[in-house]
């Protein structure tokens, strides 16, 4: 069972008054009708409008990963607040409004993206045809919910795992991708933001991409945050690893029909989970044979240190990494690490692809990212012991 998460600030609840209209009257409503507004609107030259009924308010403000800084909205002689962005190019985006200083979530939007750190507001400006992580008519996965106990942890922790069309019928077993998610996220972000089952789906449907297991642990090396306040993290620097190895991964073989072949394991993440998954990848070949960075934190300096082993034996490297992908956008501040990470491993011939892109840390590049990366795993003759 998924537990709530409260995100809205409930000090500002005598200034937004709700979006939408009470019931009309013998209805159990009580006076008359607020008309009801749109929470956000797309225009045919994709500009959005982003409306906030909030009359007692005297500062309200928008931001998003749309947006340079946060601008001000307007206010109307009605009480609604307003802004429209310039055109956007069709993706998915996320927003908040800021009342008084706070960030607070559009009431009246139910795409939310939850997360530890980052709870916004989503919307879509559509493409005239349809993209990766769009809901289209293929057979669809399904994603489970587990609880687990983590002995390296001694904690209670929720590992998210999406299963391919066809797996409930039937009797083999699958590659598994362990995806991690961001600093900010929790492991349903991989599914609530990032759409992974929507973009596996569409992927194997079109036979871009091989049927595979996607197994989304939390990434944050104490409680589940679902479970509670949680305290910090273990200072233990290998205490996720041990968790990921230790307890996730034969928790998932032993409840699921995954490949315990190293060639049919991948691992990669986003942010923070990027940074987990080259450590943890790159530094267990005997386990993971596909590596996917996705905007990775880390350090350009302690790179050649860190792999050491892995670049002074490029032959070995080769014969048992047989994906590694790394992407990053262009005005990412992690872009410099990961050219960095690429010139490194392009000097010590360590076969891999490279991946840059336009904008910078955002979710709809991770989107694209996965797409790639999961077009290039598990290939027919990849798939061995």
């Amino acid at each position: 069972m998924r537990l709530p998460v409260c995100a809205l600030a409930l000090g500002f609840a005598s200034l937004l008054i709700a979006q939408t209209p009470p019931a009309a009257p013998g209805r159990g409503g009580r006076g008359p009708q607020i008309p009801a507004i749109k929470f956000y609107e797309v225009h045919p030259d994709r500009t959005v409008t982003f409306r906030l009924r909030a009359p007692e308010a005297t500062d309200v403000k928008i931001n998003g990963d749309f947006l340079q800084g946060t601008p001000a909205m307007q206010k109307g002689e009605d009480g609604v607040w307003s802004f429209t962005s310039e055109p956007l190019a069709p993706a998915i985006y996320s927003y908040n409004f800021r009342v008084h200083g706070v960030n607070v979530l559009d009431p009246v939007n139910p795409a939310i993206k939850l997360g530890e750190a980052s709870s916004a507001s989503m919307f879509e400006v559509p493409a005239e045809s349809a993209r990766p992580y769009n809901l289209q008519p293929v057979p669809h996965g399904t994603v489970h919910e587990n609880w687990y106990h983590s002995s390296a942890l001694d904690v209670w922790r929720r590992v998210d795992v999406y299963t391919p069309p066809g797996y409930e019928a039937g009797k083999g077993a699958y590659p598994v991708l362990y995806l991690l998610h961001g600093s900010g996220d929790t492991e349903a972000g991989w599914v609530g933001c990032g759409k992974a089952n929507l973009i596996l789906d569409n992927l194997i449907a079109a036979k871009k991409a091989v049927p595979m297991i996607v197994v989304m642990p939390y990434g944050r090396a104490r409680q589940d945050v679902y479970l509670g306040p949680a305290g910090s993290p273990s200072t233990d620097p290998k205490a996720f690893e041990n968790d990921l190895l230790k307890d996730v991964m034969p928790f998932a073989e032993k409840l699921y029909r995954i490949s315990a072949k190293p060639a049919n394991r991948a691992i990669a993440g986003l942010s923070m989970g990027g940074g987990q998954a080259l450590s943890i990848g790159l530094h267990h070949l005997d386990t993971f044979h596909a590596v996917g960075a996705f905007s990775a934190a880390g350090r350009a300096e302690t790179m050649e240190e860190q792999y050491k082993e892995l670049l002074g034996d490029p032959k070995g490297t080769n014969r048992r990494l047989t994906t590694f992908f790394v992407a990053c956008g262009k005005t990412d501040s992690l872009f410099p690490a990961a050219q960095a990470l690429h010139e490194i491993l392009t000097k010590h011939e360590i076969v891999h692809t490279f991946a840059p892109s336009e904008e910078g840390h955002v979710w709809r590049n991770w989107r694209n990212y996965l797409a790639e990366f999961a077009t290039h795993l598990f290939a027919p003759g990849r798939v061995t012991d």
